[in-house]
């Protein structure tokens, strides 16, 4: 269920970029995959996941309420959260990040959400 969220690939470069920040690497790598309520107006971009359990993700979480912030999020929890309309938690097909996570953080900070 996790996969209808990330693909294989994805999965992949989120695993190396956990991997590289467990050993003390300071990265600031692009995020991978951009999540979302499609009727909550509810978005995280993510960049790694957690190489012991693969399922805790880290990255740019927005709830909608003006005050966007790095965290994780399970992945397993994501597959469950419905919207107001019953909508799912969606991939976003089309993303392509354009700047680095600390950037997309910066100017959400500035904006009040994740403005790509």
């Amino acid at each position: 269920m996790i996969l209808s969220l990330i693909t294989e690939t994805e999965r992949a470069q989120m695993l190396a970029n956990g991997r590289a920040q467990a050993v003390g690497q300071a990265i600031d790598p692009l995020p991978v995959v951009r999540l979302f309520t499609p009727d909550a107006h509810v978005t995280w971009l993510l960049a790694s996941l957690d190489p012991v359990d693969g399922d805790m993700a880290y990255g740019l979480c927005d709830v909608g309420i003006g005050m966007p912030a790095l965290g994780t999020v399970k992945l397993s929890e994501l597959v469950s959260i419905v919207g107001p309309l019953k909508r799912p938690v969606m991939r976003d097909l089309y993303f392509r990040a354009t700047r680095t996570l600390s950037e997309y953080t910066r100017l959400a900070q500035l904006n009040g959400s994740i403005m790509d």
